[in-house]
């Protein structure tokens, strides 16, 4: 079975954007940003990969599909970016938008029946949820890894890791990486 890791950005008090959505504060960190070219390539979206210094074909090592709520989704629309991980399958499940390109499937159904249908495809790398606080609260019951890119900024409200109610979900702390620039990334998995 495919895992689903939510990897995401976050503040010391746990959001993933500003009140408005924003989340273009985060610092761009060399130190942090040198890890996830190294090990989450397919990462970084297609129209910055050579200029990150990622060759056009570099291989994903972590993930094969990516996860997005409209609000992860819409900055990269509004720049022009119709398929902003083209080296992914794409989804992006909102109720409000249609498809912009054939890349990139809009999910209007339920989030988690086709997480589970993606999570039971044989082989392939694993689902990355890249962002969405209500997206993020919909798969809690299906999210298998926590990977917290935890910058060294407070943000006193906003947008949280899970914007809304869920029930109790215990996961294990597998690492915490400290960088010299301040920020931590820290793993959790999904505790049995």
């Amino acid at each position: 079975m495919r895992k689903l890791t939510y990897y995401v950005a976050a503040s010391i008090d746990g959001f993933i954007a500003d009140p408005d959505g924003r989340f273009d504060f985060f610092p761009i960190e060399p130190d942090v940003m040198a890890l996830m070219y190294a090990e989450r390539p397919e990462t970084v979206p297609t129209p910055f990969r050579s200029a990150v210094g990622l060759a056009a074909d570099e291989p994903n090592r972590s993930y094969d599909t990516v996860l997005m709520g409209r609000h992860s989704y819409t900055p990269g629309l509004e720049a022009g970016m119709t398929s902003p991980y083209d080296h992914l399958r794409q989804y992006v499940f909102s109720r409000t938008l249609t498809a912009k390109d054939p890349a990139v499937e809009i999910v209007s159904g339920d989030a988690l029946e086709t997480v589970r249908a993606l999570k039971a495809e044989p082989g392939g790398l694993g689902v990355w949820l890249c962002g969405g606080g209500q997206l993020a609260s919909q798969l809690l019951p299906e999210i298998d890894e926590l990977v917290i890119k935890q910058y060294p900024l407070v943000l006193g409200a906003g947008i949280p890791l899970f914007a809304d109610a869920v029930a109790p979900t215990t996961f294990a702390l597998e690492s915490a990486r400290p960088f010299e620039s301040g920020a931590v990334v820290l793993t959790y998995t999904r505790a049995l």
